[in-house]
C-alpha cells in the first residue's frame, strides 16, 4: 500500500481534525477488537474511537470504518503502518 505524504494529509485535512480508516479483513480471530485497540493503542486513547462495521454475505470478511480525532498527519502515517502490519488485513483505505 501506497501511504499519502504528509504534505498531501496537510493539503486535504486542517489538523487536528477526524480522519477516516478503512480496514477490511477476516472475521475471525478477534479482528475487529484488534484493529479497534491498534488505533486505540497508537492514539493513546481511553475509550474506543468511534467506528461502524459491516460483514460480507458469507461472514467471511468484515469492513471496519474508524474516524479517531487525529493530532497530526505523523499519527495518520503511524496508524497506517500499525493498521499494515496486522495478521487478517485485506484491503486498508
Amino acid at each position: 500500500m501506497q501511504l499519502p505524504s504528509v504534505d498531501i494529509l496537510e493539503a486535504h485535512h486542517d489538523f487536528p481534525c477526524e480522519y477516516t480508516f478503512k480496514v477490511i479483513g477476516s472475521a475471525s480471530d478477534n479482528f475487529t477488537g484488534r484493529v479497534v485497540a491498534c488505533v486505540r493503542d497508537e492514539l493513546g486513547l481511553e475509550v474506543d474511537p468511534p467506528f461502524t462495521l459491516r460483514a460480507t454475505k458469507n461472514g467471511l470478511h468484515v469492513s471496519i470504518s474508524l474516524t479517531p480525532l487525529c493530532e497530526s498527519p505523523q499519527k495518520v502515517l503511524a496508524i497506517y503502518s500499525r493498521l499494515a502490519g496486522m495478521d487478517g488485513v485485506v484491503m486498508l483505505l
